[in-house]
């Protein structure tokens, strides 16, 4: 089989790397769940690769991402549901319903161009999908934040419940009140710890966190681009300290926390 520039080839070769007799072995016995967090990997792998302006990187990732939707609808489609065929046509079939100032009719046109029709076709078809779900025997009593999906990493979802929770008017006023708040989480946390209750810590925990997300979010800030950013800069300076005890013939492991910690105070210092 030779590499190919046509969708379809990739769609052969998930095919046969899934047959049960003659396909790998490691991907025939994956199933959904066992993939759904390499989806999810490489995914922010492209974002890294954007972030980074590499376009080689951005091929090869993209097309890693684009594997990872062949891999599930070639499950799907084992298991008699859909295929990857349904996959396209309900995109396709979203992105037109969404877009009739470009795919309509001229009434069409005129009409979607009108303040709020995106939200307004967006609602219908989240209403659309809320009654196929209580079909199938989900919650009717879904509320207004339900459509903010769970798979999302908690950052992330943190700040969509509360950008569309601000949307109907529940949000403070200001960022610096957020303080106030982050202050007294801080002190509920302290307490919790002082009584010893794991449960409570992590409770109290979690509370911070989404109060220091609402606070970037009224600075404009995404907490996870904030926090990745702070992750490069831990492990940038991680990398220095490690170059230095190499520098005096030392190992991580064998350095005491005082020799690292004079290193780490020096990597701050350079920019």
């Amino acid at each position: 089989m030779k590499p190919s520039r046509d969708i379809s080839r990739l769609i052969e070769i998930m095919a046969a790397l899934r047959d049960p007799e003659t396909g790998c072995p490691w991907d025939v016995k994956q199933d959904f769940s066992t993939i759904a967090p390499y989806t999810i990997e490489e995914a922010y792998e492209v974002l890294d690769a954007i972030q980074r302006g590499d376009m080689h990187d951005l091929r090869e990732e993209l097309g890693d991402l684009l594997l990872q939707v062949v891999f599930h609808a070639r499950m799907a489609e084992e298991a008699g549901t859909f295929d990857f065929a349904d996959v396209v046509e309900a995109i396709t079939t979203k992105m037109i319903r969404r877009h009739p100032h470009v795919f309509g009719d001229e009434d069409a046109r005129e009409a979607g161009m009108a303040k709020g029709m995106w939200e307004k076709i967006k609602a219908e078809e989240k209403a659309e999908r809320r009654a196929r779900r209580n079909g199938a025997g989900g919650d009717e009593r879904a509320g207004y934040l339900d459509d903010v999906t769970v798979a999302l990493p908690a950052l992330s979802r943190a700040l969509k419940l509360q950008e569309k929770a601000a949307r109907v008017g529940f949000d403070w006023g200001a960022p610096r009140p957020i303080l106030d708040k982050i202050e007294e989480e801080i002190g509920e946390l302290r307490e919790a710890m002082d009584d010893g209750r794991r449960e409570a810590v992590a409770e109290e925990f979690g509370d911070l966190l989404f109060a220091l997300v609402n606070l970037g979010r009224h600075m404009g800030l995404d907490p996870e681009a904030a926090l990745r950013g702070t992750n490069e800069k831990f492990r940038h300076r991680f990398h220095a300290v490690e170059r230095g005890l190499e520098a005096d013939g030392k190992a991580l492991g064998a350095a005491s926390l005082e020799e690292m910690e004079s290193l780490w105070q020096r990597a701050k210092k350079v920019k």
